[in-house]
């Protein structure tokens, strides 16, 4: 199964097959399925996503270990899925808007390409580029605010008093009020630069890491093209684990600054004002010098790799449910 370009975590994340025609596809049931399955990858892989927030926002460096040990002892399970229905109302529109812009732009791309003289090859590399890019975009504009939302839910502390944020709606409501719509684009500069070099990363690792597995195999293009849907999954599967622990390995260090900048303030004469990038880099590197670019490294792997890996076979099941005239 070929992919084209995605987005990161959602990554942030969604993965979609490239040898797959749009006009094969019930749209109606793409969408309403795909929002039902990948929900339920998201909400699987959310608890991780809490571990990664907090480990950033850490004055200190603290172990995967000791922040889920504390979460679970001080909140209890309900702890690892603070903001998760903020998060969920986000990533549906998201995720339809990421997969509209890709196809639309790849289609139309494409065509363009072939028709300037491209050969198929440099056609298609231009095409994925740019739908890439275009839905990268498209998904920032709804993901940003829900990313500045629910990242402030997963930090607050428990039980405090006063309770800055009662909800998703709360916080939309208070950061709204006290920073305008600024507010809820915090980071969206950095988010757009942390995003494009992880998708940019995780492919090109991907299809190397493909191409060494096959060849550790022995395998030739003919056993590649007979091969059975189990064996090319698990094949899939590995090389998305191998390309997320590179991926994340490079774009750590932004996506650190990206949470801080997101989720942190300063306080000038009692009065609370974003932090600046450069601001947040002199902190981070003051605490714990460059290491502390990397906190968070951990759990944004795993749940990388989990969400790569899932998202490929969740996808090939999505795609049979939604193709036209399926037999029954």
């Amino acid at each position: 199964m070929k992919l084209s370009a995605s987005d990161d975590d959602l990554g942030s994340d969604i993965h979609v097959p490239a040898d797959i025609d749009w006009h094969m596809l019930d749209k109606s049931k793409f969408f309403f399925l795909g929002a039902a399955l990948f929900s339920a990858v998201s909400a699987g892989l959310y608890p991780a996503m809490v571990l990664k927030t907090r480990q950033q926002v850490s004055s200190t460096q603290i172990s995967c270990f000791k922040m889920s040990f504390s979460i679970m002892r001080c909140e209890g399970l309900r702890g690892f899925y603070r903001g998760f229905g903020t998060t969920l109302m986000g990533t549906i529109p998201a995720r339809a808007l990421y997969m509209g812009a890709l196809e639309v732009t790849k289609t139309s791309v494409g065509s363009s390409t072939v028709r300037l003289g491209f050969s198929d090859t440099t056609a298609t590399a231009i095409a994925s580029a740019a739908a890439g890019l275009s839905s990268a975009m498209a998904a920032q504009l709804v993901w940003t605010p829900i990313d500045v939302v629910s990242q402030r839910l997963m930090v607050q502390a428990p039980n405090a008093s006063p309770c800055r944020y009662k909800n998703g709606l709360d916080a939309f409501r208070k950061i709204l009020f006290a920073d305008g719509f600024k507010g809820l684009y915090r980071g969206f500069g950095i988010s757009m630069l942390t995003y494009a070099p992880s998708n940019a990363v995780w492919w090109a690792s991907y299809s190397v890491a493909n191409k060494l597995i096959y060849g550790g195999l022995g395998w030739s293009d003919n056993l590649r093209r007979s091969e059975s849907k189990a064996t090319a999954v698990a094949v899939q599967g590995l090389s998305a684990a191998m390309a997320s622990g590179v991926s994340a390995l490079i774009t750590t260090p932004l996506d650190t600054i990206k949470t801080r900048l997101q989720v942190l303030d300063k306080e000038e004469n009692g009065v609370r004002k974003p932090l600046t990038m450069l601001q947040t880099v002199r902190n981070l590197v003051k605490e714990s010098g460059l290491a502390a670019c990397y906190r968070g490294l951990g759990p944004r792997w795993a749940s990388m790799s989990l969400s790569a890996t899932t998202m490929i076979t969740t996808y090939e099941l999505l795609k049979r449910l939604s193709a036209k005239n399926q037999e029954s």
